[in-house]
């Protein structure tokens, strides 16, 4: 008599229970979620970022600012100056040197390229002016 009970309820319980299908849906906009969500994802990873910028130092004086800004306006003038004197008034192909730095100039069909090679360190960076 329990067991007609006990099987009348789960029959009872069973009827009365839904189920639905699970989805995931993405939320990051990388994988595919909502396009968004990117400016939240964005602040929120802000606000959990601890790391700050040593080079964004904003406690110099007036004379410190002065300063690097005159280094910038002198070493800005002197590369400028070496650059006339090496490669007069336009840019010539050609390999050149300039201290450090390794200068290869050529052109492409993409346009006038220029390689940067720094050979003390081994760095190097390509631009490339696009050809009119």
């Amino acid at each position: 008599m329990k067991a007609n009970y006990l099987t009348l309820i789960l029959l009872f319980f069973s009827f009365c229970s839904f189920a639905q299908q699970l989805v995931y849906k993405p939320i990051n906009p990388a994988f595919g979620g909502d396009t968004f969500n990117h400016q939240w994802l964005l602040n929120a990873a802000n606000a959990q970022n601890s790391f700050t910028d040593p080079s964004a130092d904003e406690n110099r004086s007036e004379l410190e600012q002065f300063s690097e800004n005159l280094n910038r306006q002198i070493l800005g003038q002197l590369s400028r100056s070496l650059f006339n004197t090496q490669l007069g008034e336009g840019l010539q192909e050609g390999s050149f040197n300039f201290g450090n730095l390794a200068l290869e100039i050529f052109e492409s069909a993409e346009g006038l390229v220029i390689n940067i090679l720094d050979v003390s360190t081994g760095e190097q960076t390509q631009i490339v002016v696009p050809g009119g």
